[in-house]
């Protein structure tokens, strides 16, 4: 940290900033400046008890509902207009709860793990003798975002343009190269993280196929192999002549080492008991690093504020509601794409793209899809390659200090991360832009298609299944399709979005009022247990349930003919003539599709690493094999029919793989929503463009029909559920009679200029903020207008930065605080010297929070529609929005968790 206090500053210890700040008036700051210096505090990682600052209400997970705003002391009332009536949004449980403060074996740990780092501030400096930045003075000091806040895209982008414009002003030959180096950095750190995401997919593949295999046997002479990798000639999973698999005798199963004299049913009883112990180990394992390595309250970072509110570890439990339970947050469970969303939009979470849950999530990935449960792999890869895309930027200044820039950067890791998932790396580009990106300019766009193309190539060198492939699944077919099966594409297509419409509801129901409302609750371990018992029973006895999610999607994908028939398991029918030939395999396929979509509701939420993708293209493939096989039945018995003269006695005319490829294809665009990126991963997938059309079409069919029954998909439900403050651009309102003020919040606190200010009393109102659970909003600044009785605004600073300038100056409670407007664009060079001079004056005056204020804030007049307001903040990136009357006067602002919650509550009640 510097040595002296500044408002550039990089940002001190919370304990420390607290202690001042509750002591401001209390008669001993006075000496508090050299014995409670940052730097004679406690260091960050010696407490382990210190929490991230977490506002959140009794009934929100991420703290990120609005509560209700209490009567503010210096509340604004305009002469001739009345005071509106409060809203529903705003009149909710406002109780809150303090975090305990008992030191845990999980925390010691957490105290030696944390190395704490140097963390520059911020903003760099303001004032600058041979370059004054108007622009940024006028904009104000931002310090650190805290933990679940939004962040303020119209600010980083000024800072930025601001960085770039001093970097190409400078003409000398260092000056050059700096300037290229800068423009070149972000495609620099693309291609690390998309090199370091594709060896992490890789040794994640290659623990999960080991771990996997590890629950039937081992390989004798090289245990470290997994079963593909012992038996090479098994690695197409196909069988000979007779429906059976070739042996491997280096393979050998628990069964015959434990009781080698057993057969029959002592032999599988054992083989079960085994399997079944080791799948309940490596599920408890995996829900155990999720819970004690992820927890959202073991996280520290001194970039948090609000340690003023009641909710804050430290804070005196009277001051919190006794009933009110924190909602803890584990940040490897799921597969992380609803919160990836919401960071990507503009939202803040410390610590869910560190380095701890990178490691958490990827080990506990490969534990928990070991253990046989049904998720997969495929969509938390999106949440590794963030994390690894967030670390690499924190060692450039450029996107450690701009959370707009660094979003960039997180863009194009999701690419990466759905590129090494499906060997698709133009699709992983689709899929970053139409499904989780919020800010997709063409820079970014071809950053992201570079990031993706790096993972794909060095993926595709370290091999993971040894077959040359960067996915299992990967297929070629070697027939069209017919015009005719455009029907029975179709029809997958609506099965497709039934089931995702239907999967969504049901999951979002037993998550909401089974997983939230049950012991589940507080017994998170046994639930992942339980569920692992039971998917365990129900999958053993079924061979095609029995394998892991690839195995199976690429066995449902494989073709029926051909010298390298797949024959696994009896998937092809051996006698495809009749009915009774093909009835086995279609009961053995249902009973899987069948199991695999029960599981999946009650699994997908679990306290495990999971995806959702390779279950939802598993239900839909099954889906898709049985109609294949039926249509392949029906060319053999009415081989005369008009449709199916086209084939001209071909009996091999039917793929029913292509069936399973277009049916998982719907099923998984039924549950995602996603369609363009979708057709290009299945593209991707088949090497050829031959099978566009009926991927197209039930892909489009899917959605629409999934629409039409529930309207959000699986991930916008997930942040419902968890109550993220995720604005979705994309959607329409419908605003009817509704106005500015019916969303306008008139009772904050704010700072009349026409009072004395000092620091007590703005740490009073500061304090008053806290309470009503708004750290995430500020202080409007007004001065009295002279012609009316209102008030006309001046500028408006952030709690934040409140909080940071008055830790400054606590140790003088009475002095008094200064906010003046003087940084204005002008034109004349003398002007500009002078406002240089001026600002030199008052550079060490730390009483002037002048740089702090927001002097020209995003502002609209209260009969403006409210669409205006919607694209300030979905379009601009507005972090709040001034609302004032037609004569310019104040009437109130909108914040952007306020805007949230009124859309929301909009969408309730419509």
């Amino acid at each position: 940290m510097p040595s002296g206090p500044a408002p550039s500053n990089g940002p001190s210890s919370t304990i420390w900033r607290r202690e001042r700040l509750m002591r401001i008036g209390s008669g001993t700051t006075a000496n508090a400046g050299v014995q409670d210096s940052p730097a004679n505090t406690p260091n960050v990682s010696e407490s382990p008890t210190e929490y991230s600052s977490l506002p959140l209400s009794s009934n929100a997970s991420y703290g990120t509902v609005p509560t209700s705003r209490p009567r503010a002391s210096n509340l604004i009332t305009r002469r001739d207009v009345p005071q509106l009536p409060r809203l529903s949004l705003f009149q909710r449980n406002t109780s809150n709860t303090t975090l305990p403060l008992t030191p845990r074996l999980r925390d010691l740990t957490f105290s030696r793990l944390s190395i704490e780092r140097p963390i520059s501030a911020y903003d760099a400096p303001l004032l600058s003798k041979d370059e004054p930045d108007t622009d940024s003075k006028v904009n104000g000091i931002r310090v650190w975002y805290s933990s679940f806040s939004s962040i303020d895209w119209l600010h980083d982008a000024i800072k930025d343009s601001a960085r770039f414009t001093r970097l190409r002003k400078r003409k000398s030959l260092r000056s050059r190269i700096r300037l290229a180096v800068d423009k070149s950095l972000g495609w620099f750190v693309v291609t690390i993280v998309g090199f370091l995401t594709a060896i992490v997919a890789f040794l994640v593949v290659r623990s999960e196929q080991w771990l996997f295999d590890v629950k039937e046997g081992y390989c004798r002479g090289a245990w470290w192999n997994a079963k593909r990798f012992c038996c090479p000639a098994l690695n197409d999973i196909w069988a000979g002549p007779h429906g059976e698999e070739d042996d491997c005798e280096r393979w050998k199963t628990w069964a015959e080492t434990f009781s080698p004299e057993q057969n029959g049913f002592t032999a599988g009883v054992a083989q079960y008991a085994i399997y079944a112990c080791i799948a309940l180990s490596l599920a408890l394992i995996s829900s155990l690093l999720t819970i004690y390595l992820t927890d959202s309250t073991t996280f520290v970072t001194r970039k948090e504020s609000g340690v003023l509110s009641p909710d804050f570890p430290g804070s005196d439990p009277k001051d919190s509601a006794p009933d009110a339970k924190r909602k803890v947050m584990y940040y490897a469970a799921g597969s992380g794409i609803p919160e990836i969303k919401t960071i990507l939009s503009g939202f803040v979470i410390h610590g869910y793209l560190g380095g701890r849950v990178l490691f958490t999530k990827s080990l506990g990935l490969a534990l928990s899809v070991a253990s046989g449960l049904s998720l997969g792999k495929e969509g938390p890869f999106v949440h590794i390659a963030s994390c690894i895309g967030n670390i690499i930027s924190r060692f450039f200044s450029k996107y450690e200090n701009n959370e707009a820039k660094r979003r960039e950067i997180l863009s194009a890791a999701c690419a990466a991360g759905v590129a090494v998932a499906f060997g698709a790396p133009i699709g992983g580009t689709l899929f970053s832009l139409e499904e989780v990106s919020y800010f997709f300019p063409p820079k970014v766009m071809w950053r992201s298609f570079f990031c993706a193309m790096i993972a794909a190539i060095t993926l595709k060198v370290l091999d993971p299944f040894g077959t040359g492939k960067l996915v299992l699944f990967q297929v070629t077919y070697g027939m069209d399709w017919h015009a005719y099966e455009l029907f029975p594409f179709l029809l997958l297509g609506v099965f497709g979005g039934v089931y995702g419409a239907y999967f969504s509801k049901l999951n979002y129901s037993w998550s909401k009022h089974v997983r939230n409302k049950t012991w589940m609750k507080s017994h998170p371990i046994a639930e992942v247990l339980l569920i692992t018992a039971i998917t365990t029973g129900l999958c053993f006895i079924n061979p095609f349930t029995q394998m892991s999610g690839t195995e199976l999607v690429y066995s449902l994908f494989a073709e029926c003919h051909g010298p390298t028939a797949n024959q696994h398991a009896g998937l092809c029918a051996v006698d495809p003539h009749t009915f009774w030939g093909i009835w086995p395999v279609i009961r053995a396929i249902s009973v899987a599709m069948i199991v695999k979509a029960g599981l999946t509701i009650v699994t997908f939420g679990i306290k495990v690493p999971a995806g959702i993708f390779i279950p939802s293209l598993g239900v839909g493939a099954c889906a898709g094999r049985v109609m294949g096989l039926v249509m392949q039945w029906l060319q053999y018995q009415e081989p005369e029919l008009k449709l199916l003269s086209i084939c001209d006695k071909d009996k091999d005319c039917i793929i029913p793989g292509l069936y399973a490829m277009v049916g998982a294809a719907a099923s998984l665009s039924g549950v995602t929503r996603t369609t363009v990126s979708l057709a290009v991963i299945m593209f991707e997938l088949t090497d050829t463009l031959t099978y566009a059309v009926p991927v197209m079409l039930s892909v489009l069919v899917a959605k629409t029909v999934a629409d039409a029954l529930e309207p959000k998909g699986i991930y916008d439900l997930v942040i419902e559920l968890n109550q993220l403050p995720y604005l979705d651009s994309k959607h329409e309102y419908l605003w009817g009679n509704l106005q500015i003020n019916d969303a306008t919040a008139r009772d904050v606190e704010v700072i009349r200029l026409d009072r004395t200010n000092t620091v007590g009393t703005l740490r009073d109102q500061l304090v008053a903020l806290m309470q009503s659970g708004n750290d995430d909003s500020g202080f409007p600044i007004l001065r009295r207008d002279t012609d009316n009785d209102g008030f006309r605004m001046v500028g408006y600073i952030g709690a934040s930065e409140l909080e940071h300038a008055l830790c400054l100056v606590a140790d003088e409670a009475d002095k008094e605080v200064y906010f003046h407007t003087t940084y204005t664009h002008f034109n004349a060079t003398s002007s500009i010297t002078s406002l240089v001079e001026e600002s030199e004056q008052a550079e060490h005056d730390l009483f002037d929070f002048s740089d702090y204020m927001d002097q020209a804030p995003l502002t609209v007049r209260s009969n403006s529609p409210l669409e205006m307001v919607h694209q300030f903040f979905a379009k601009l990136g507005a972090r709040y929005v001034v609302i004032t009357d037609t004569e310019g006067l104040y009437e109130g602002v909108i914040d952007k968790k306020t805007w949230v919650a009124f859309l929301a509550d909009l969408e309730e009640k419509s």
